[in-house]
């Protein structure tokens, strides 16, 4: 299925595989990603192509808008209309790599669509031990506009689908038996946690917890996207209530640290570990 990758490794433990050139349909946004992801005890965190959403990737960023160009996979929603299957959908593709070394790296990416370059991307992934039983996953991408115009980024929220204003980093969390909770410092449940623009919000499963959390001042402003019912996943907003329009040469900086973290946390443990985690 890949002909490319590399392991993230603390302390010489693996805790994630990085497929940087994955031999995907056009349908499904073709896209690096990280997968699996596990906890320092093993226990995978992420899921690919599952049954319900064969587009979701692991851990990465997908972007369902792009001038009209599907960087997430699947169906398109298009306003008055639904969900619609388009011959719409870009790749981002690795260039090369600035920095690889066992717990990071550096890499240069193409954002490519029908018509040629939208977008480049460099992307900085770092991986930390934070505790015997918890380390961190620092992500950080820049898109640059490498086009001759200005051009927007958009989700099916702002094209007419309430509540759906996915598109930026996105985690695939693993599917169990019974869905994972999910809280903030002062909320609890799906709900309450989706659409909120929170310093982090938790996933936990039955052996493990994900705190994901903005890393800057303009990431904390980027709305939670959160599913639990339907399928495990966490994701930032590029797009929430209106399009991230981005100048000519202009560049979009997003930055989110994830807890990884074995056993279930509670507010106080994960508020902890995020202080920990993003200070480091």
């Amino acid at each position: 299925m890949v002909n490319d990758s590399l392991v993230l490794r603390i302390a010489g433990r693996p805790v994630g595989r990085y497929i940087t050139r994955p031999e995907l349909p056009p349908r499904l946004s073709p896209r690096p990603y990280l997968h699996p992801v596990t906890t320092l005890a093993g226990t995978s965190v992420t899921e690919l192509s599952p049954a319900d959403h064969t587009h979701h990737l692991g851990v990465g960023v997908a972007v369902p808008d792009v001038e009209g160009h599907n960087f997430w996979g699947g169906r398109t929603f298009v306003r008055d209309q639904g969900p619609t299957e388009l011959d719409n959908h870009g790749a981002q593709r690795h260039s090369a790599f600035q920095l690889c070394d066992p717990d990071g790296f550096v890499e240069e990416l193409r954002w490519v669509a029908a018509g040629g370059e939208l977008l480049r991307e460099r992307r900085t992934v770092a991986a930390s031990e934070l505790t015997d039983c918890a380390w961190a996953l620092d992500f950080t991408f820049s898109l640059t506009n490498t086009t001759s115009g200005p051009l927007s980024i958009g989700s099916p929220a702002t094209n007419g689908r309430p509540g759906a204003a996915y598109g930026g980093f996105f985690w695939r969390a693993r599917k169990e038996a019974v869905a994972p909770a999910v809280f903030t410092l002062d909320t609890e449940g799906e709900e309450a946690a989706h659409g909120v623009c929170a310093d982090w919000v938790a996933l936990a499963g039955a052996t493990w917890t994900l705190v994901f959390a903005g890393a800057t001042e303009q990431t904390r402003q980027d709305p939670w996207f959160v599913r639990t019912a339907e399928y495990p996943g966490v994701g930032s907003s590029l797009a929430h209530e209106q399009r991230l329009e981005i100048a000519a040469g202009d560049t979009v900086v997003r930055r989110i640290i994830t807890v990884v973290a074995d056993g279930r946390l509670e507010r106080d443990e994960a508020s902890a570990l995020v202080r920990k985690a993003v200070s480091t």
